[in-house]
């Protein structure tokens, strides 16, 4: 009578032991630790099928005079919501191909919220405030994640296996803002380090 739960268990841990965490330490060329890098990875190499859910929220605050967070990953299809916590009036905007939205003056504590379809990157500004950069990675790709102040990004749960990683940033010095890591493949908890070089006046 007690086999079906030894199954189950063994089960379980079969399951676990087919998924990975992979940490990846992303630095500059003279070692610092570089934030606000979105490292992606692709079974497979392959976009994720079905729905993606992040456990972040998809929000774009106006606090500051600035966007928060500077970037942002959401899957593609989400939608996002940009609230004024400022008490000065926005104008939000993006003239980023397949995502290209208007949020037109909007004053404090208003928010609006816009759906972005294309994966890619929505490059956001406000009409308003010039110094009002932020960025939106769009993805399709349940694997993702951001660095953080430390420059250390995690990404939970990816499958044992061959993958494509990928890194991105803003401002990173190489054709549309990334570049592939030489992960070929991802076996229980990995760590990498990636090395990257941002131009000029890159936060």
């Amino acid at each position: 009578m007690k086999i079906a739960p030894i199954l189950f268990a063994v089960a379980m841990l079969a399951g676990s032991a087919q998924a990975a965490d992979l940490t990846v330490a992303v630095r500059g060329p003279d070692g610092k630790p570089i934030p606000d890098a979105v490292v992606t990875v692709y079974p497979n190499g392959q976009p994720t099928k079905g729905p993606i859910k992040f456990d972040w929220p998809y929000r774009v605050a106006q606090q500051n005079i600035q966007f928060t967070p500077f970037v942002l990953i959401v899957p593609a299809g989400a939608e996002v919501s940009f609230p004024n916590l400022d008490k000065v009036r926005h104008h939000v905007y993006s003239f980023s191909a397949g995502n290209k939205f208007e949020l037109k003056l909007y004053g404090h504590e208003e928010s609006r919220t816009v759906r972005l379809p294309a994966v890619g990157v929505a490059a956001i500004g406000c009409n308003i405030h010039d110094q009002m950069v932020g960025f939106i990675k769009v993805v399709d790709t349940a694997y993702a994640a951001k660095s953080d102040a430390n420059g250390v990004a995690v990404i939970h749960g990816v499958p044992d296996g061959p993958v494509v990683a990928k890194v991105w940033h803003p401002y990173l010095r190489a054709p549309k803002n990334e570049k592939t890591l030489a992960v070929a493949a991802v076996r229980g908890a990995a760590r990498e380090t990636a090395t990257i070089e941002l131009r000029p006046g890159g936060r």
